[in-house]
């Protein structure tokens, strides 16, 4: 459940996806539905799901608009926006309503009644693109590597159920994987490649709106002290998804590597501020929300930043953007407010941290790469541009 009591403003929930606007103080509160019991009557309506069933109360005022979160790919077709509708799901029964606006993850609604909602696409084919997730974790035991992939439609409420399953698994961590930089095809199916593997269960997994825990590859890998490479492959054996998981970064998960914070023998060179400059582009490609939420909080405390600073970075909604405006706010702030924030990044992210000094390079990188476009949640697409 989730509880916001916010002034007037635009606002956006970092977990949800959720947006409002409100002209006056309002209280909101939010919480994912399961979609089983709607299932079927979204398939005799000739329906599918575009995103979380959210179900919203308002304790307090009104809103003015709502942006509701979906996943479907307009790049590709952006005549998909013609066939969103909302689906309201009421005491005795369902309604649709028009959507005002689509934009590339929001669909928006003015003056909103509230109920459970969420945006659904008329079925024109099963093959519709839709943005993914990729989540992986690794449980270390004493002789084997455990990694887990999960693949699904973007959508909040699965991650949260992705997260609460694998906290029940001791040992075990999600790693910071780069995302796919293209939309998947509803419905397509994918394999998983890991060459130093003995064995990867299911051979392959369709893409699908499932209404419990999605589905995963889980492999297993012998403790041979070596990277883990990854590689995804769709339905026409294309390579859609590549990673590297560093020998240093399983290893440090189990506690071989001991100690917290980054290694005491850095790869990084020069001053506080080059090596934070050095590493400024990966910072920002792998970075998560909930470290850049906390990052923001004890660069607060250790008065790197204040709290004027800190209120101008927390209303950025881009993930992207958001790590962008951290660092070069730091790295304007000079030596001493770098060394603070690396330190910081060690305690909060220990395997993003160890990640960041093995690609980091002796030359100041780039804003960013130039031709796509960095989606809300980090990932890019480059089909969007097509918008």
């Amino acid at each position: 459940m989730f509880r916001h009591r916010t002034p007037k403003g635009s606002y956006e929930c970092t977990v949800s996806g959720l947006r409002w606007l409100c002209e006056r103080d309002v209280i909101l509160k939010y919480h994912f539905r399961n979609w089983e019991p709607y299932s079927q009557l979204l398939k005799d309506m000739q329906y599918t799901q575009g995103g979380p069933l959210l179900d919203i109360t308002m304790e307090l005022g009104e809103l003015e608009e709502v942006h509701l979160p979906h996943f479907v790919c307009l790049g590709t077709n952006p005549s998909l926006r013609n066939e969103m509708k909302i689906l309201h799901v009421e005491e005795h029964g369902v309604s649709l309503e028009e959507v005002h606006e689509v934009t590339r993850f929001h669909a928006k609604i003015l003056h909103p009644k509230f109920s459970a909602f969420s945006v659904i696409l008329r079925l024109l084919s099963w093959k519709v693109d839709v943005h993914c997730e990729l989540m992986l974790y690794l449980t270390v035991m004493k002789e084997s590597l455990i990694p887990r992939l999960y693949l699904f439609p973007s959508n909040p409420g699965q991650i949260q159920a992705v997260d609460q399953q694998e906290s029940k698994f001791q040992g075990t961590k999600r790693f910071p994987n780069t995302r796919p930089e293209q939309s998947f095809k509803l419905n397509s199916s994918f394999r998983l490649n890991i060459p130093c593997s003995t064995a990867i269960n299911p051979q392959r997994i369709h893409l699908i709106h499932r209404d419990t825990t999605p589905s995963f590859f889980r492999a297993v890998v012998k403790m041979t002290g070596i990277d883990i490479e990854m590689e995804l492959f769709s339905d026409d054996e294309r390579t859609v998804w590549k990673e590297i998981v560093l020998r240093d970064e399983y290893y440090q998960n189990q506690g071989v590597v001991l100690g917290a914070g980054c290694p005491a023998e850095s790869s990084l060179t020069g001053s506080p501020e080059q090596q934070l400059r050095s590493v400024r582009t990966e910072f920002v490609k792998r970075v998560s929300r909930p470290v850049l939420n906390e990052l923001l909080d004890g660069l607060l405390q250790q008065t790197v930043i204040n709290q004027e600073e800190m209120e101008s970075v927390k209303v950025i909604a881009e993930r992207a953007e958001k790590a962008r405006d951290i660092i070069d706010m730091v790295l304007r702030k000079g030596n001493e407010s770098c060394s603070r924030m690396i330190n910081l990044l060690g305690e909060l992210d220990p395997c993003l941290c160890s990640l960041l000094q093995t690609n980091s390079c002796s030359q100041p990188l780039g804003v960013g790469r130039p031709g796509r476009i960095d989606r809300q949640d980090g990932s890019t697409c480059s089909c969007c541009l097509l918008l």
